[in-house]
C-alpha cells in the first residue's frame, strides 16, 4: 500500500515525462544517492573501498557507455577494452604532460580522444580495435613515457584541496570522485536517451530502414553512439588507472575486458541505464561472494579446485538469469516494482 500513484496527479508535460514520476521514486533515489555519498567514506573499510566500490563504480560506467551503444542503438562492439586504453593511456600522458591541468578536465579531455577513436573505428570494425589499440601502446613506448616497465602510473592530484589520485591518496578520496563522475554521466545519459538522439537510436536500433524514411541518418546516426559511447568508456578507463588500480599495464585492457563489461549489460538489462549498474554490480559482487563462501561455510578446499567452482557456479549464474529474464535484472526490479504498484489486489 505504500508504493502508490493515488492523488498523483500530473497537469504538464514535463510531469508526466519526468525520470521519476511516481514521487515515492524519487524519494527513495535521492535517499540512496545522498546514503552513497555520506555512508561509505565514514563507516566502509578500505577492502571495501577499494575492491568492491571503486571497480564497481568504474566498471558501472563503462556499462553504461556500451549500453548506450549496445542497448539503445542496437550495435555491437567488442572493443570496449581498447577504447577504455584509449581513456587510460590518454589521462596519463595529459596527467604528466600538463602536471597543473585539473584532474576532471584530465578524464573529460581523455574522453574526447576515446571518443575520436571510437568514431573512426566504428566506421571499420571495433573487434579490429582492440587488437590493434593493445598492441600499440605495447610496441610504442612513447605513451608510457619510456618506462622500462611498460606500465603508467597515475601522479598526485588533487581536487577541491584533496588528493584524489595517486599512490598517496586515500580510498574515501578516489571512492567520492569516482561516485560524482558515475553520477553526474548517469544523469547525462539518462537525459540523452530521452531526446532526440536516444530516440534516433533507438528507430536504428528496432528498424533501420524504416528510421531512415522518416529522416533519420543511419551513418551520421550509428557514429554518433560510437562516438558517444566510447567517451565514457575513456573516462571509465581513466578511472580504471587513476581512481582504481594505480598503475597498470597492456594487459589491464585486453579482451576479456570487453566481454566482462558486455557481459555487465546484458545480465543487467539492455537498454537500461539502471540496468548497467546492476549488471557491474552482479559481475562484481558474485566472485567475491563465492570466493568467500567455503570459508564462510567451513570448507577447505585446494585453492585451484576452489577457482574451478567459481567459474562454474559464475558461468551458471549467468546462464540461469538469461533464461529466466532475457531482458536482464532490470526487467526484473521493473516487474517487481509492477507489483508492488497494485499489492494486494491480483490484477
Amino acid at each position: 500500500m505504500i508504493y502508490r500513484e493515488a492523488g498523483q496527479f500530473k497537469t504538464t508535460y514535463g510531469a508526466d515525462q519526468a525520470v521519476f514520476p511516481v514521487v515515492q521514486d524519487r524519494v527513495v533515489v535521492a535517499a540512496a544517492v545522498t546514503a552513497a555519498f555520506v555512508v561509505p567514506p565514514l563507516v566502509a573499510s578500505e577492502y571495501w573501498l577499494q575492491a568492491v566500490l571503486i571497480p564497481f563504480l568504474v566498471y558501472a560506467l563503462a556499462a553504461i557507455g556500451l549500453n548506450l551503444l549496445t542497448g539503445y542503438a542496437g550495435q555491437l562492439s567488442l572493443g570496449t577494452g581498447g577504447f577504455m586504453a584509449v581513456g587510460a593511456y590518454s589521462a596519463f600522458k595529459l596527467a604528466t604532460a600538463f602536471p597543473d591541468l585539473n584532474i576532471i578536465v584530465v578524464f573529460l579531455l581523455s574522453g574526447l580522444v576515446a571518443a575520436g577513436v571510437g568514431l573512426l573505428f566504428g566506421a571499420v570494425a571495433t573487434l579490429a580495435s582492440q587488437f590493434f589499440l593493445i598492441w600499440l601502446f605495447n610496441k610504442v613506448a612513447w605513451f608510457t613515457n619510456y618506462a622500462s616497465s611498460g606500465t603508467i602510473t597515475a601522479p598526485d592530484r588533487t581536487l577541491f584541496g584533496a588528493l584524489v589520485t595517486g599512490p598517496n591518496s586515500t580510498a574515501a578520496a578516489r571512492y567520492l570522485t569516482a561516485l560524482g563522475l558515475v553520477a553526474v554521466f548517469a544523469v547525462v545519459a539518462k537525459n540523452l536517451v530521452r531526446g532526440r538522439v536516444g530516440r534516433s537510436w533507438m528507430a536504428i536500433r528496432d528498424r533501420d530502414i524504416a528510421a531512415e524514411i522518416i529522416g533519420v541518418r543511419p551513418l551520421r546516426t550509428k557514429l554518433m553512439a560510437f562516438g558517444i559511447s566510447s567517451f565514457y568508456c575513456g573516462v571509465a578507463g581513466a578511472g580504471l588507472v587513476f581512481l582504481y588500480l594505480g598503475s597498470a599495464e597492456t594487459l589491464a585492457f585486453d579482451i576479456s575486458i570487453s566481454f566482462l563489461v558486455l557481459f555487465m549489460v546484458i545480465i543487467g538489462g539492455l537498454g537500461s541505464i539502471l540496468g548497467s549498474f546492476l549488471g557491474a554490480a552482479f559481475i562484481v559482487l558474485v566472485p567475491i561472494v563465492l570466493a568467500n563462501a567455503p570459508h564462510a561455510l567451513g570448507l577447505r578446499l585446494p585453492v585451484a579446485l576452489q577457482k574451478q567452482i567459481e567459474l562454474m557456479v559464475f558461468g551458471g549464474l549467468i546462464i540461469f538469469f538469461l533464461i529466466v529474464e532475457p531482458r536482464g535484472l532490470a526487467r526484473l526490479w521493473q516487474i517487481t516494482k509492477e507489483k508492488l504498484r497494485l499489492w494486494p489486489f491480483p490484477h
